[in-house]
């Protein structure tokens, strides 16, 4: 059975892969539609990456509040 500490290890795996994605995303997308839609983008890509830290938190025990 996996641990706790496992899957937030996993977790905090899928949030730096998350942000390398925002950033590769944006440079793109600067290039390509301008910045509007950048920022649309960065904003909904930083919101799935706070999840995943705030996942990893409460697997971790720490207290997010």
């Amino acid at each position: 059975m996996e641990s706790l500490d496992d899957l937030a290890n996993e977790i905090a795996s899928l949030e730096s892969r998350v942000s390398d994605v925002i950033f590769t995303t944006l440079r793109e997308q600067l290039r390509a539609d301008g910045a509007d839609q950048a920022r649309e983008l960065e904003r909904r890509l930083s919101k799935v990456r706070r999840s995943l830290q705030k996942a990893e938190m409460l697997l971790r025990g720490v207290d997010t509040d």
